[in-house]
């Protein structure tokens, strides 16, 4: 059970990080999250789709504020 409440707090450290549009914090804390996720969906103590779609949607929220950055401004 300690490893769900570690992961579910890696993954809240990549929501701060996005919402505070910080790019490099958040690729490095998706990094943690991801391994984080493999390892207990590895472990059963989630399902593997869930921890699959889990990383997909933080993949795609930290690629949308590394694009809002790298995209020139109008």
């Amino acid at each position: 059970m300690a490893s769900k409440s570690r992961a579910k707090t890696a993954v809240k450290a990549v929501i701060a990080a996005v919402e505070e549009n910080k790019a490099p914090e958040a690729g490095e804390a998706l990094k943690k999250a991801a391994s984080m996720l493999h390892k207990i969906a590895g472990k059963k103590v989630i399902h593997k789709k869930r921890a699959s779609r889990k990383i997909s949607r933080l993949t795609r929220k930290v690629n949308k504020i590394d694009s809002a950055k790298s995209a020139p401004a109008a």
